[in-house]
């Protein structure tokens, strides 16, 4: 008998992960996950988009627009800041981070002060706004590099059924 030939790769794999993070996320309107890995491919930490710790998601708001101390814009934090604060290590130096949006200015600046080297990403789909324009500017200046990856398959599928053990 051979190995299975329909395995994921290592990029499905971690994306999964944090896309599978994202899912966490209480945000009714846009869901993020991060998954930091090490030069060894083992996981560092994972974050989601959420509000900080001790600030309740019942009780701040989640709205887009309005006055802007009624949305979640001065309150959320990002998947990628929650991975970076999440994890309970040494250095994260040389790791890379795989997250499905592309990293906003504040995101890119603790990237770059953690020494994380590598950002894979799925969608760009701000490219256009300032913050992300910020973000490429400051992570070619700090030599970090960032790559919009392509999956080889459109879903996987977690069956947490018994049979499937």
């Amino acid at each position: 008998m051979s190995k299975r030939k329909d395995y994921i790769s290592w990029d499905e794999y971690f994306m999964g992960i944090a896309l599978l993070s994202a899912n966490r996320s209480k945000d009714p309107n846009t869901q993020v996950g991060a998954c930091i890995v090490n030069k060894n491919n083992k996981i560092m930490s994972v974050g989601y988009n959420g509000m900080p710790m001790g600030c309740s998601d019942d009780e701040f708001p989640w709205e887009r627009e309005g006055d802007e101390l009624e949305t979640k814009y001065p309150y959320v934090c990002h998947a990628e800041l929650n991975a970076i604060l999440n994890y309970d290590g040494g250095s994260l130096q040389g790791s890379k981070i795989y997250v499905a949006l592309f990293p906003c200015n504040e995101c890119a600046k603790a990237i770059i002060q953690s020494g994380i080297k590598e950002v894979l990403y799925l969608s760009d789909k701000y490219a256009d706004l300032p913050s992300v324009k910020a973000s490429k500017k400051m992570f070619d200046a700090a030599g970090v590099n960032y790559k919009k990856i392509k999956m080889s398959r459109d879903k996987i599928v977690i069956n947490f059924g018994e049979e499937y053990i």
